[in-house]
């Protein structure tokens, strides 16, 4: 099956169950203080459905356009726009009817499923899998900078321990990334002295240049191991074999791949003996290096645990009782939307270059993996779900959150807004949203034309 409709398939699916729970969110609601819901639909019915019932007093049904999700709820200024309702007498089924504490709920229930939905995912993977992760303190010659423009824009190199951020200690290699990108200052050891230094405002701007090359900025430093040997190599019959672990490149040993570069580079256009470790005995090989300092092979790599084994880091792996998963999960929960906060708060500062980053559909879409793997499915889900949970909660209008923010002016001082004033603050917040969602989308489109 082609990777991009695997990617596809996962999205669809991860969208669906998302727009049916968050819709349920206020349905039930809604039933439950005997509201009359319209309408339950999955994806938007603009003209014509593509499957509907009418169960009871419902219609069920599927729209072809995937933008979301609704529920149509009697008496409730939404996006229907159904001001002729609106224009008769209040119905005692009607949302506009209920008291103000019954509609505050309804309203909040949508988000409230969001958030609840991510931290049941978050309990169930925890139970499940657990957690494997490198400690940074494993790491005992420092980090790996793998590209070193970036590298350098950040004030860090290869062997630097970084130490905190924000100078809260990193304890998990994984998460070190996404501390860079949402902290302000970096605390990092060199060879012996320890150095704080301001993470540049605009080093997102810096990432997004080449988003291709994020995730594999900094890495674990590892060894130099052969993965393959090109028939046009000029050492294809020089006695390399794949796995072969390189340790030593002319009088000097090596231990980690990062050490190589600046060797070959003083032996260019040169033989010289390296030296390999290949099932625990060692053994030297004639090589020639290229003028681009080469060998001519492709780069391996070892699993983790063989890594671990060889002293290169530690894995340290957490198993969760059921009981356990349940603060694990609410853990990762509010751990995901307090970051996901501070990268909304780059975004809307325009020296950060953050809003060059925000994707549409497309961006959602290549979260999944090309290939079918449940705890990656389930993990992005998760995160979509928070994701979907926070912007929904923003006061706007059209969003819940600006439903709520209505309801809570009324709450405090008393007076309802007028269904005038409803009307035309729906209006803006579709306007908005629709600009929201043609930048998004034309954000996609552009880095996909750049390339």
């Amino acid at each position: 099956m082609s990777p991009i409709l695997i990617k596809t398939i996962q999205f669809f699916l991860s969208l669906s169950l998302l727009i049916v729970l968050h819709e349920l969110g206020h349905f039930i609601p809604a039933k439950i203080f005997k509201t009359r819901v319209e309408k339950f639909y999955l994806f938007f019915d603009i003209k014509f459905s593509l499957f509907k019932k009418k169960i009871g007093e419902t219609v069920y049904g599927i729209g072809w356009l995937p933008l979301g999700g609704y529920v149509k709820i009697a008496g409730m200024i939404d996006e229907s726009m159904d001001t002729a309702q609106m224009a008769e007498e209040p119905k005692p089924w009607e949302f506009r009817s209920k008291p103000a504490w019954q509609r505050l709920i309804i309203m909040l229930g949508g988000v409230t499923v969001n958030f609840i939905l991510a931290v049941i995912i978050y309990i169930g993977m925890a139970y499940s899998y657990g957690d494997q992760y490198i400690p940074m303190d494993s790491l005992k010659d420092g980090i790996w900078v793998r590209e070193k423009n970036i590298g350098d824009e950040l004030g860090v190199q290869t062997g630097d321990q970084i130490k905190a951020i924000d100078g809260e200690e990193v304890e998990n290699f994984d998460r070190l990334l996404g501390e860079i990108i949402n902290g302000n200052t970096i605390t990092i050891e060199r060879d012996g002295t320890t150095i704080e230094k301001e993470i540049p405002v605009d080093f997102i701007a810096t990432l997004l240049e080449d988003e291709d090359k994020i995730r594999f900025i900094i890495s674990p430093r590892i060894p130099f191991i052969v993965g393959g040997i090109p028939d046009e190599s000029s050492n294809k019959d020089s006695g390399l074999k794949v796995q072969d672990q390189i340790i030593g490149i002319g009088d000097q040993r090596i231990t980690y791949f990062d050490e190589a570069k600046p060797l070959l580079e003083s032996y260019t256009n040169q033989k010289v003996d390296l030296l390999v470790s290949r099932d625990g005995r060692e053994e030297q090989i004639p090589v020639v290096i290229s003028d681009s300092a080469t060998i001519g092979i492709s780069i391996g790599a070892l699993p983790f645990d063989k890594m671990e084994e060889m002293g290169y880091f530690r894995l340290e792996t957490r198993k969760y009782t059921f009981m356990e998963s349940i603060p694990a999960g609410i853990d990762k929960g509010v751990t995901t939307l307090v970051s996901y906060v501070k990268q909304l708060k780059k975004i809307f500062n325009p020296e950060t270059g953050a809003y060059k980053g925000v994707g549409g559909f497309a961006a959602i879409g290549s979260m999944f993996p090309d290939t079918w793997n449940w705890p990656v499915f389930w993990s992005t889900t998760a995160l979509i779900s928070i994701i979907l949970a926070f912007m929904n909660i923003l006061p706007i209008p059209a969003l819940d959150g600006g439903h709520v923010t209505f309801l809570l002016y009324e709450m405090v001082t008393g007076r309802k807004p007028s269904d005038k004033f409803l009307e035309y603050a729906q209006m803006i917040g579709f306007f908005l949203l629709i600009a929201l969602l043609l930048f998004a989308n034309g954000n996609d489109i552009y880095k996909w034309l750049s390339k």
